[in-house]
């Protein structure tokens, strides 16, 4: 055996692998529905794995041996353009996995609290039944009921002075699948009604199955807050021959202000606040910020961060997304691998700056798949605060795990 010839395989293997999943990755952040993109993943499995096998088969014990002592100039000069796409696989992988590991928290964190929650241990069982991927709940390791209950603190520029310490609680991508069950989002909610935030939001994906709309009532429906709560829909509540209508009615009926395509303004403490909300590229137009004056703090709704140029454009000041869930799998050393974004696994999840705008991805509550490692749901409270004013930023950043918090929750 050759073994630096098997290293030289193992890497192109892995450069091949960049090559598929960001492929993938960009293709699924289109308009295209759910069956297009099953067969796509399908043709993405197979030549993850096929790719390996054939260059092991073809080129490693047979054609030239390359295991056994044989020369790479011997290969067949069709197979060297894709091989130098491996090779800058690799790079990119390299490049993805550097940015994740030293990506630094933006200046306007002040603060995180968070807080593991075992919503199974709540209840006492896990909230699971028969339903689609079931057996992907019984991986090893699975934390798809371990809830991370987070709040952080950013100091905003725009955020006027009669506004400091104005909280909003962002709720994303339940996905009613019928596979966790009701219990699971119905604790979710018992949560989140505790955080007692001024602003409540959700920025999409509902639902897998239409007739789980039923389940709105019992979960967010039983939410309220003094300065409303506002909607979008995502992806998952277009395709697949999901009612886009029904669903909206559904939340309107409950109390809740659909922001999808337009502006919602409210005045507190004498200023105003624009929230607007992008279910682009999959429904609708981007709202519209255009005809507001400048002393004007901006929230969007966007189910996917892939909308963040055009965010910045209009001078949003805060910016709430969901859709990529962390990755679902977050593998060490690496970070995430998939997300369904043009950027790739870029705004997978957590907090970034791109002056003017302060944009929160969250990992979301739940998801198609019933699978997270290393990549816990979340239910985050932002609170705001302004620049104009002192805050003691003193307290320690910090994830608390003990099972005292389990009790006092």
């Amino acid at each position: 055996m050759v073994w630096l010839n098997f290293l030289i395989f193992v890497l192109l293997a892995a450069g091949h692998t960049e090559l598929m999943v960001t492929l993938v990755n960009r293709v699924h952040a289109l308009r295209i529905r759910r069956e297009t993109l099953r067969q796509l993943r399908h043709a993405h499995d197979l030549f993850v794995v096929a790719f390996p096998v054939l260059l092991v088969g073809w080129f490693g014990f047979g054609g030239p041996g390359l295991f056994t002592g044989g020369q790479w100039a011997d290969l067949p000069w069709g197979w060297w353009p894709y091989l130098g796409l491996c090779g800058m696989g690799v790079v990119g992988l390299l490049m993805s996995s550097l940015r994740y590991l030293l990506r630094p928290n933006p200046k306007a964190q002040i603060t995180n609290h968070s807080r593991i929650i075992d919503i199974a241990a709540r209840l006492g069982y896990p909230p699971l039944v028969d339903g689609p991927y079931r057996r992907m709940a019984n991986v090893p390791g699975n934390e798809i009921f371990q809830l991370e209950v987070s709040e952080k603190v950013f100091r905003l520029s725009g955020l006027p002075q009669e506004w400091d310490g104005l909280s909003v609680l962002h709720l994303s991508d339940l996905h009613f699948i019928g596979t966790v069950d009701r219990p699971f989002f119905e604790q979710v909610i018992d949560i989140a009604a505790d955080m007692q935030a001024d602003l409540i939001v959700f920025t999409g994906d509902l639902l897998d199955r239409q007739e789980l709309v039923s389940w709105l009532p019992e979960t967010l429906g039983r939410l309220s807050a003094r300065l409303g709560c506002f909607f979008i829909l995502g992806n998952h509540d277009w395709e697949h021959g999901l009612n886009p209508g029904e669903t909206r009615q559904a939340f309107s009926d409950l109390g809740w202000q659909d922001t999808a395509g337009k502006t919602v303004c409210i005045e507190h403490n004498g200023r105003t606040l624009a929230i607007g909300g992008s279910e682009c590229p999959w429904m609708g137009e981007h709202p519209d910020f255009s005809n507001l004056t400048d002393d004007v703090f901006r929230l969007l709704l966007s189910h996917t961060p892939d909308n963040l140029s055009w965010a910045r454009r209009q001078r949003i000041d805060l910016m709430l997304s969901g859709h990529n869930h962390g990755g679902q799998v977050v593998l060490p050393g690496i970070g995430p691998v998939y997300a369904p974004s043009r950027f790739g696994v870029r705004y997978a999840s957590g907090v970034f700056w791109e002056d003017p705008t302060l944009l929160y991805v969250t990992r979301g509550i739940s998801g198609q798949y019933p699978l997270r490692l290393n990549c816990r749901p979340e239910l985050t409270k932002l609170i705001l605060r302004s620049p104009e004013l002192d805050f003691d930023a003193s307290a320690a950043i910090g994830v608390q795990t003990d099972e005292q918090i389990l009790a006092s929750v």
